[in-house]
């Protein structure tokens, strides 16, 4: 079976090169992915242009109405949806299940565009002048996903920019694509008109020409940052709006006065949920003073311990296998990077067997205590199941260490102590901070994004700041003069 690109409400090949499509459960191939070459995508960007004019010019009510049915049909599909998931990202169905629910949420604020377009308004800003402001639609705006969220992340871009009365290209991950797929499609069954919503998969070669196309207005991706920097710079160097969510290395400060058995069960799902392929997963645990490292090390093993670990489809599961075998190698050369480089290695999660499912891309948690900053377990994002532990001896060291380093993503505290949490809220350089709250993922009415090398652009993600990306502010000022009243010419800036 292979997987084709929708492209103006139909199927179709489009490309010659083709890539598996993995079950990581098993490493067996599920189906062959069509690559799109770039005639393929311009298809795509040319439906979607045509697509434009009338789309635009659908009142905002009416767009809602398509949107309010997509919902609808998400919630009916979402054990579907999340079968499908499982099945080629590997993550659990409980996970894939959360994953659906959060994207819905970004949908629900789509719905609301009659509201969140509406403009401001002044009469009489000068002699018989009146002042109001509009938000237009860009045009044909583009998405590029990645693999660790194939329904959440698009869900993230495509039905506000839509809503906002934009047409949009999507560029899912090629490692995970049918859920993504599929939801595209309910879009289609709720109504929505064809060419609004266009799916190519496909690698450098589609990016690089949605990036070089002239009728492309804006980008947004979410990925690794040696990628985000690269569509950045070369996107907004043709004069693009672009938005590129990179990587990141997120810090849980744990102070002495912290609930500690509470902190290890928030670390333990944000370090090892979905097998740590997540941005916001907690990589590093920041202990303040050796007594909390102690003690936070001897509860975290017993429940690395206890970690129950199989294909992502069954029930009950606490983690799922890596994505790709190429992945879990890469996951396993950081571990033994670590060890090599002088970390202590407390639980291996390499040589892990599943019974029934040996040739599984799976690895088992694994804790570093000890880590330094000069470590490559500590500087790089290891993007798998793996928690370092690193000691400092005030909340002032911790946060000089999280601000020196390179991303800036999600980070949090725990602590009892309100004048610590302040500080720390204040003082931390990251965009998203979580108080005794390990991943401190923005809910759909705010926005989603990082500082320093974790995005590259302006506004965050979905929430206010993607109605200002995927809308252009048009300010209108009139007069009519009275009967007719001559007015004198003024050569002077005007003023009231």
């Amino acid at each position: 079976m292979s997987i084709e690109h929708l492209i103006n409400g139909q199927f179709q090949a489009g490309g010659t090169r083709q890539v598996a499509v993995f079950n990581p459960s098993t490493g067996a191939t599920l189906c062959q992915l069509t690559l799109a070459d770039s005639a393929t995508v311009q298809l795509a960007i040319d439906a979607a242009t045509a697509a434009f004019p009338a789309w635009r010019n659908t009142p905002p009510a009416k767009r809602t109405q398509v949107l309010f049915r997509f919902k609808q049909l998400l919630e009916r599909n979402q054990e579907r949806i999340a079968q499908l998931i499982s099945l080629e990202h590997g993550k659990t169905l409980e996970d894939a299940l959360g994953e659906l629910k959060r994207g819905i949420e970004n949908v629900e604020y789509a719905c609301a565009a009659p509201e969140l377009l509406k403009g401001e308004y002044s009469r009489n800003a000068g002699p018989a002048i009146d002042c109001w402001s509009d938000f237009q639609p860009l045009g044909v705006v583009a998405g590029i996903t990645p693999f660790n969220f194939p329904a959440m992340v698009p869900l993230w871009m495509y039905p506000l920019a839509i809503a906002c009365g934009n047409c949009f290209i999507l560029k899912p991950s090629e490692r995970d694509p049918s859920s993504t797929l599929l939801i595209a499609q309910l879009f289609n069954e709720a109504g929505l008109p064809k060419g609004v919503l266009n799916v190519v998969h496909g690698d450098k070669e589609a990016v690089d020409t949605l990036i070089q196309a002239p009728e492309v207005r804006a980008l947004s991706f979410v990925g690794s940052t040696p990628v985000a920097e690269y569509i950045y710079a070369e996107g907004t160097k043709r004069g693009k709006r672009v938005q590129a969510l990179g990587g990141a290395k997120n810090h849980a400060v744990v102070m002495p006065d912290a609930d500690l058995d509470n902190a290890v069960n928030a670390l333990m799902g944000a370090a090892f949920g979905s097998c740590g392929e997540r941005c916001m997963a907690i990589s590093v645990a920041v202990c303040v003073g050796d007594q909390v490292a102690n003690a936070l090390v001897q509860r975290l093993l017993p429940q690395i311990a206890a970690l129950k670990i199989g294909p992502g489809t069954s029930a009950g599961l606490d983690m799922g296998p890596l994505v790709t075998a190429a992945h879990q190698a890469k996951v396993s050369g950081y571990v033994a990077a670590g060890v090599a480089e002088g970390a202590e290695l407390l639980a291996d999660g390499r040589g892990l067997q599943v019974p029934g499912h040996e040739q599984g891309f799976f690895l088992g948690g694994c804790l570093f205590d000890r880590v330094t900053p000069q470590m490559s377990i500590y500087t790089d994002e290891i993007f798998g199941p793996v928690l370092c532990v690193m000691r400092v001896d005030s909340l002032e060291q911790g946060i000089a260490l999280i601000n020196a380093h390179e991303y800036g993503n999600g980070t949090c505290i725990f602590t009892r102590d309100g004048e610590s949490a302040r500080v720390f809220a204040d003082q931390i350089e990251v965009g998203m901070v979580g108080i005794n709250v390990a991943l401190p993922v923005p809910v759909a009415y705010h926005s989603f994004g990082g500082w320093k090398r974790s995005l590259f652009g302006d506004l965050h993600a979905y929430g206010p700041d993607g109605v200002r990306f995927y809308t252009r502010r048009k300010a209108i000022t009139q007069r009519w003069p009275k009967g007719s009243s001559r007015e004198a010419t003024q050569f002077a800036f005007p003023s009231l």
